[in-house]
């Protein structure tokens, strides 16, 4: 197994600064949201070649921002050190908006703690994915979003008071009501001195228990070694995501659950990891230890090949030890919607059928549930990835209509099994 080797950095004066928190970018597919995370950060989060070919996100993106005050401008882009305030450095975490991604959304907003929703407007609100966004960061439990009206440089005045409109009635009646409505154009630039100065009076930073036991969320797992090189010039697999609870420090043993898929009496059974942190990242830059806020980046000594193409996302990462139980079976107390999220049309949301097939949301991973069981109004689901999640997790509830997954519930742990034995 192949020991990873870090490049040398060079010395610098300058302290690193964690990020304070993650804030998502969600909304419906080319609504802009990649766009505007470039202009804030400096970064294209969309890397991966489908995405590129596409023109959609298709995994997570993530990118760091540092937040500027200049006299009464609020900016990201540094013009007068001298003369600019600091106010704190942000992690955004750019989910997909495409219909068939929303599996990926749906795990990218457990670790957001607070949210842009963006809708353009020249088109018609709410779209379908618009909808789906908003009930999901409902059900997730994210307090503070802030909505982004975009492509304002694709109407006038007159469209753009009509898409206003369409914004506050969508809103209204959600935990969303009163959120603040700041027009932009991502793509000319325009309106981002307005959205930062929201965002700063809007999405506050999170008090953070660093006493308790560690614990990582991880979406995104990677091998960045480039093809062909040498077995000695290999570096271990990374795992990228974001601190939930507690401090991680480089060096340190860790555990990754549920871990490495094996076969064992004919059966796919799920084997913990257990690996060393060799380097800790924030921003591509080394750090001694990592803490809740932000995404970050973990270098272990696990062989790249388990780590590849995202394998290890929805793990969690902890101490040996330490971590809740690895779930093949969960029992969830149900609260179904009235209407389904996600299509043009009104669906009503018919209840859950014995052996129907279910996308299941928990902490940041996603997996499939085949119901085989209710108990009062709680009902059960046997995995086909298990989950590791403490009991009381939440978990959203997303049913097969026509060929895509939609949004129709949400529900809690509040029993499992440790085994895949029927």
């Amino acid at each position: 197994m192949p020991m990873p080797r870090t490049k040398k950095t060079t010395k610098s004066s300058e302290k690193v600064v964690q990020p304070e928190l993650n804030i998502g970018m969600v909304g419906h597919v080319d609504h802009g949201k990649t766009t505007l995370l470039e202009r804030l950060s400096g970064v294209w989060a969309d890397t991966h070649s489908e995405e590129i070919k596409r023109g959609i996100t298709i995994r997570l993106g993530y990118a760091d921002a540092v937040f500027y005050k200049e006299g009464n401008d609020y900016t990201a882009k540094l013009k007068n050190k001298s003369k600019a305030k600091v106010l704190r450095k942000v992690s955004f975490v750019d989910a997909p908006g495409h219909e068939s991604l929303m599996a990926t959304m749906l795990s990218g907003a457990t670790i957001m703690d607070g949210a842009l929703l963006l809708i353009a407007a020249n088109e018609t609100c709410p779209q379908p994915q618009t909808r789906e966004h908003l009930m999901a960061l409902q059900i997730i439990g994210i307090k503070n979003v802030v909505i982004v009206q975009n492509k304002i440089d694709l109407v006038d005045e007159k469209g753009a008071m009509n898409n206003y409109k369409q914004i506050k009635a969508f809103v209204k009646g959600t935990d969303y009501e009163n959120a603040p409505i700041i027009p932009l154009s991502a793509q000319h630039n325009v309106g981002i001195s307005a959205l930062i100065e929201a965002i700063e009076k809007t999405i506050s930073t999170p008090k953070r228990d660093k006493s308790k036991d560690p614990s990582m969320l991880v979406a995104r797992s990677f091998d960045i070694n480039r093809p062909g090189s040498l077995p000695k010039d290999l570096i271990g697999g990374v795992l990228g995501g974001s601190m939930k609870q507690g401090i991680l420090q480089a060096k340190q043993d860790i555990e990754i659950k549920p871990g490495r898929k094996v076969m064992e009496k004919n059966k796919d059974v799920w084997k913990p990891v257990i690996t060393k942190i060799v380097d800790l990242k924030y921003g591509g830059a080394s750090v001694k230890e990592i803490s809740p806020g932000g995404t970050i980046g973990i270098l272990t000594s696990l062989d790249p090949s388990i780590v590849k193409s995202d394998s290890l996302g929805g793990s969690i990462v902890g101490l040996p030890g330490k971590l809740p139980d690895v779930l093949y079976e969960i029992t969830l107390s149900l609260n179904l919607l009235e209407r389904v999220v996600g299509t043009q049309e009104e669906l009503k949301v018919d209840p859950i059928k014995m052996n129907e097939t279910l996308m299941l949301n928990v902490n940041s991973a996603a997996t499939v549930g085949i119901v085989n069981g209710f108990k009062k109004k709680n009902v059960t689901c046997r995995l086909k990835i298990p989950v590791c999640a403490e009991i009381n997790s939440r978990v959203t509830i997303s049913r097969m209509i026509g060929n895509r997954f939609r949004l129709i519930g949400y529900g809690e742990i509040v029993d499992g099994k440790t085994s895949s034995k029927s």
